[in-house]
């Protein structure tokens, strides 16, 4: 096996490597580290597969697998707490980008391979923007299509702040007089309450359960995966709350929020987001995507 690919489950002793593939891979993100996938699953009753893909030795792909049962079997999608779910690629350090494109070509071909005799009645994968060729999927048969997102860059935050609508801009500077504030440690019953308000009027039920969203929140919390921002009031009113997902690559996600529609035209939203790109930015995150 020492020049072959091959694929492989890879067992919870080989999580570790697993989580070094993550943070190095351009495709890795909080939704392919074991821990917060063990999270999700104890609190969404799923279960975590890592199908990964090797060149000898050394682990070049692979995909960790959110998996759910139905009445009609096992399925694999995205969802709310888990926006990608996809394909991982070794990145490569080569002059010769041929030679990178031939290298995950026999890696898609791989993973493709144990994807599909995974035996699920459905399987949705959901790659970042770096994922860029899909070929291998197209040719075995599978649908493709583009899917779209916001990632703010917050390395410089002067240049962002020059780039923002001013509408937005003076959105900002109004909540800064009107001694509405921004804290970085918000409180989990405040941003359930604006949560459900907002997926009551939108018909849609909440990302999970309030005691299981509880408790996944309190797992992640407890191992800095995740911080609650929110706004408040001068009088100390909580208006505006949102749950980021941190992790250990460059980009973070804002996976959920939400604001008091009382408050809507007072512009707290702008001065939320503009308060957590801060905020984030001094944790040295390069990017927010906006998940």
């Amino acid at each position: 096996m020492g020049t072959d690919y091959y694929s492989e489950i890879l067992p919870e002793s080989r999580y570790d490597e697993w989580l070094k593939f993550v943070i190095a891979s351009p495709e890795g993100s909080i939704y392919a580290v074991p821990q917060y996938l063990a999270a999700l699953s104890r609190a969404d009753r799923g279960r975590v597969t890592v199908v990964g893909v090797r060149f000898g030795d050394e682990l070049v792909g692979g995909a960790a697998l959110y998996e759910k049962d139905s009445r009609y079997g096992s399925y694999v999608s995205p969802r709310p707490l888990l926006y990608y779910n996809g394909v991982l690629l070794r990145r490569y350090d080569t002059r010769y980008p041929s030679e990178r494109t031939a290298r995950h070509l026999k890696t898609l071909k791989v993973l493709e391979s144990a994807l599909s005799c995974r035996g699920h009645t459905h399987l949705t994968l959901a790659s970042p923007s770096s994922m860029t060729d899909a070929r291998t999927f197209m040719a075995a048969g599978w649908h493709v299509k583009p899917r779209y997102t916001y990632v703010v860059d917050v390395s410089d935050l002067v240049s962002l702040w020059t780039r923002m609508e001013q509408n937005l801009r003076r959105l900002v500077k109004r909540c800064e007089r009107e001694s509405i504030t921004f804290h970085e440690e918000g409180d989990f019953d405040a941003f359930f309450r604006l949560h459900g308000s907002i997926m009551g009027q939108r018909d849609q039920r909440h990302y999970l359960p309030e005691a299981a969203f509880r408790r996944f929140f309190q797992e992640l919390r407890a191992a800095s995966l995740c911080r609650v921002y929110e706004s408040r009031t001068s009088a100390g009113r909580v208006i505006a709350s949102q749950l980021v997902l941190l992790g250990p690559n460059p980009v973070c996600h804002v996976a959920a929020a939400a604001t008091d529609q009382e408050f809507h035209r007072s512009g707290v939203s702008a001065f939320m987001r503009w308060k957590s790109f801060e905020a984030l930015s001094a944790l040295g995150y390069a990017g927010v995507d906006l998940t």
